[in-house]
């Protein structure tokens, strides 16, 4: 019974999201890996990995992960139910201290049993003018553990001002989604490196300022 809600609940969330976003996803003209793989995203609102995950083909959907902050999902029944049975997210802990399992094995081993991951290496939502924060290391030190699996850059566009920080009700408004090509780490690529080259993979799908003559 409880995976059946869990199941009913899932196909809400995509109504729901595409329905006040009217998102439009933006693919790569190689299209997306059929094989496990690691879509890295901006982060600015709490429903970022919702709408990654909403516009993916149902074929990917289902087996696509985000990875989230236990301490946000696990703070009562209803969110962990929607954290664990909903969208089946990998719950990290981000307090080193309370740590029982290491974040870095627990993605690997998602990956390891044939799902995808969505991540934000940010870290956490970029409430500032500047398009992207600093990338913590993480997604590095996961791809030195499995330099096989692709990484897809995603560009999430207008969900910021969906969701403004502090608002309950979404205000309706078009969002985008933007795909683009596979990457992977490089043989012996250091991790500022691997890092700025990610970031700027990531940048480079976002829409162009006004004014820029671009």
């Amino acid at each position: 019974m409880k995976a059946l809600v869990a199941k009913v609940a899932a196909a809400a969330f995509v109504l729901f999201a595409r329905a006040i976003t009217a998102v439009r996803a933006i693919w790569p003209e190689e299209g997306l890996p059929a094989k496990p793989c690691i879509y890295f995203a901006n982060h600015s609102s709490h429903g970022d990995f919702v709408l990654v995950w909403a516009v993916l083909p149902p074929r990917l959907r289902h087996r696509t992960r985000p990875v989230a902050g236990a301490e946000y999902w696990l703070k009562s029944h209803t969110d962990a139910f929607i954290g664990r049975d909903v969208f089946n997210a990998v719950l990290i802990e981000r307090d080193r201290e309370k740590r029982t399992e290491d974040p870095i094995a627990l993605m690997a081993s998602a990956i390891d049993a044939g799902s995808s991951l969505i991540v934000f290496p940010e870290g956490t939502r970029n409430q500032t003018d500047e398009r992207l924060l600093p990338f913590k290391s993480g997604i590095f030190h996961l791809v030195t553990e499995r330099p096989e699996v692709e990484l897809v850059p995603v560009w999430i566009n207008n969900l910021n001002r969906v969701m403004p920080k502090g608002e309950i009700v979404p205000i309706p408004l078009i969002c985008t989604v933007t795909f683009g090509k596979a990457l992977r780490i490089d043989p012996g690529e250091e991790k500022e490196a691997f890092l700025e080259r990610m970031r700027a993979a990531l940048i480079a799908l976002a829409p162009k300022p006004a004014g820029s003559g671009e």
